[in-house]
């Protein structure tokens, strides 16, 4: 999948979600949408690597503390 179908994705959805408001405006979209993507961003990588922490955080350009941190944020890891 190349970065513009993902792009096109997000856009059609945040369109979607503008259109839901129906005129009320939105707060903290910017938080909201890092959370909504990162959950399922983390939870493809590490099945995809095998739940290889160090691997992951490679894959994801992050420090593998950093990946830990985000993994107990979302409740992936205990």
């Amino acid at each position: 999948m190349s970065k513009k179908i993902i792009e096109d994705c997000v856009r059609t959805s945040l369109e979607g979600y503008f259109r839901d408001l129906r005129g009320t405006e939105p707060d903290g979209m910017h938080d909201m949408l890092v959370r909504a993507v990162e959950k399922p961003l983390l939870e493809v990588v590490m099945a995809q690597a095998d739940h290889n922490q160090s691997k992951a955080a490679q894959w994801l350009g992050l420090n593998r503390n950093t990946l830990r941190k985000k993994l107990l944020e979302h409740k992936l890891i205990s």
